[in-house]
Formats: structure tokens, C-alpha cells, sequence
């Protein structure tokens, strides 16, 4: 549904975004991570149409993000959407169905229906007068008045209080299980973590990794087991943990090492847990090695 292919923006001599490359499949979603600056929001802007590339492609939904009937299979949520304070919920959303020509009974029943999913209560309140929260739901909302094939989303989660964020990020899963495929930046590695589908971890313009979790713990993480035992193990430099011992070993051969140590000092394993670095983990350690690199360097 969306194909990117060597995207490219600089302004000036400055280069944002250097040759990302990367596609998301139908009812997928897939993340963009990196700090501030790191070419998250140009990247979407330009899936979006938004921002013409200085070199390279995209595509949505067949269609070249620059033709503007792509807009028909897009929902786009920027990270700060002004709304039109004056209006209602519903009365906003009544516009904007009507700038995409979805007929009335239509756009009612949808609109309605999208409230309902989101708990958006106060629907006939001032825009002006309702929280940020509420807000955002609300902008979310008139992503989907289309009903859009593919929802582009910049920081949806962005200044919401825990509760609300866990319910957006809840909504993003429940579209991604209607077959609506969605791609968003975020900077909270842990909520990309427990959404997303796969990832692209961006910084200084380029994208450094990217694919499942498991795929980026593996390549570019170390993983590690601990090993508890009812006996010390001293080949493998057991430490005390309380009444146990404990190993921390490399790989599942080594574990088993452990077991017949154990076993050969009349002892056993009695519990084993896997140590697996987090995704914001693995991203520190990436922007660390590419900070001080050339920006633009393929």
C-alpha cells in the first residue's frame, strides 16, 4: 500500500531526509523512530504529498504520493492539528465529509460510528472548550471521514495523558484489524514497540535499521539468559541470588552447559529468564554510532 523508494528532501544544503527506502503492506502498521530532527515528519510528509522530494518516489495506494487523487485513499494526521474552535465535533466533521463528497446519510452514519469507537463524548461542545485529548480523537476522526485505504499519522499519541495514549494506540490497532495499513513516527520507543508490525529507526536523515523487532534485537541487540540453579555453577562464574545461584550465559547451548553442570553438582535448574534489550535500548546504541558520521552518508 506504500512504497517509498529512495526519498530525498534537502533545503538548501542541507540534506533532512537522505535515501529512505521502505514499504508497508495492506492492514500493517509500521513505525518511524528517531529523535528530533531526524527526518520523521519530512519522511511523512512527503508519503502524504505534502512536501514534493528533491529525489526518489513514493507511492500509496497505487497512486504517486503527488497525484491528488491519492488524497482519497489517505488520512493524514499531523503532529499539532489546529482545530476549528468555533465548530462542534460533529458540525467539523460534517465539513470535512463534505469536502471529500461523502453523502450525507453516509458521512452521519460514519462519523457517528467513529465517535462511538473513540468514547468521544460532549459531541455538540465548542471545539474551544473540550481537552486536548478529546481534541485529538476528534482529529482523528476526520482522518478517517474518507475512509481511507492508508492512515498516515505523525505523533498520535503526542502530549496525551497515559490514559489516552493507551486508548489511541488501542483505536491504531483496532484499524490496522479492519485492513486499514498505517504508518506513524513517534519518539516513545515503547509504545512503537507494542504496536507496530515492523520499524524503521531513523536518525541524522537516514533510516540505520529497520523490520520486525525480533529482526532489530537480533541483527543489532545481545541478548542474554540467566540461569538459576539450587547449586553453584562455578565454570560459568555463578553469582548468590538469595537462596538460588545464578549464570548469565550467551545462547541457549550454553544454558544447556549449565544444566549438566548443575546437575553433575547435584543440583538442577529451577528457572530461566530471557534478558532481551528494548527497542529504545537498541536505538541509543545506533544514534550513538552514527552521530558523529557525515549527514547524508549512504
Amino acid at each position: 500500500m506504500i512504497e517509498a523508494d529512495s526519498l530525498r528532501k534537502t533545503y538548501g544544503d542541507f540534506p533532512a531526509v537522505v535515501g529512505s527506502t521502505f514499504d508497508v503492506d495492506r492492514g500493517e502498521i509500521f513505525g518511524i523512530v528517531g529523535p528530533n530532527g531526524a527526518g520523521k515528519t519530512t519522511t511523512l510528509k512527503m508519503i502524504a504529498g505534502l512536501i514534493e522530494p528533491s529525489d526518489g518516489s513514493a507511492t500509496v495506494a497505487g497512486f504517486d504520493a503527488e497525484d491528488p487523487e491519492m488524497r482519497r485513499s489517505l488520512g493524514f494526521l499531523p503532529e499539532e492539528s489546529p482545530l476549528y474552535e468555533d465548530m462542534t465535533a460533529r458540525s467539523y466533521l460534517d465539513f470535512f465529509a463534505d469536502l471529500y463528497d461523502v453523502p450525507s446519510e453516509t458521512a452521519t452514519e460514519r462519523i457517528e460510528g467513529t465517535l462511538d469507537r473513540l468514547e468521544l463524548d460532549h459531541r455538540d461542545r465548542r471545539l474551544g472548550d473540550v481537552s486536548k485529548g478529546m481534541k485529538r480523537k476528534v482529529a482523528i476522526a476526520r482522518s478517517l471521514v474518507n475512509d481511507p485505504d492508508v492512515l498516515v499519522y505523525d505523533e498520535p499519541a503526542s502530549g496525551l495523558d497515559p490514559l489516552t495514549t493507551n486508548y489511541v494506540l488501542e483505536f491504531v490497532r483496532e484499524l490496522r484489524d479492519a485492513g486499514k495499513t498505517v504508518l506513524f513516527s513517534a519518539h516513545n520507543l515503547y509504545h512503537v514497540e507494542s504496536v507496530c508490525d515492523r520499524v524503521a529507526i531513523m536518525n541524522r536523515g537516514e533510516i540505520v535499521a529497520r523490520g520486525t523487532v525480533p529482526e532489530i534485537r537480533e541483527q543489532y541487540g545481545t541478548t542474554e539468559y540467566r540461569v538459576f540453579t539450587s547449586v553453584p555453577v562455578p565454570a560459568f562464574d555463578t553469582e548468590p541470588a538469595g537462596d538460588r545461584h545464578v549464570s548469565t550465559v550467551a545462547d541457549m547451548d550454553a544454558v544447556e552447559r549449565v544444566r549438566e553442570a548443575a546437575g553433575e553438582a547435584g543440583g538442577e535448574v529451577v528457572d530461566i529468564r530471557t534478558d532481551e534489550p528494548s527497542l529504545e535500548e537498541i536505538f541509543l546504541d545506533l544514534a550513538a554510532d552514527t552521530a558523529d558520521g557525515p549527514r547524508g552518508a549512504q
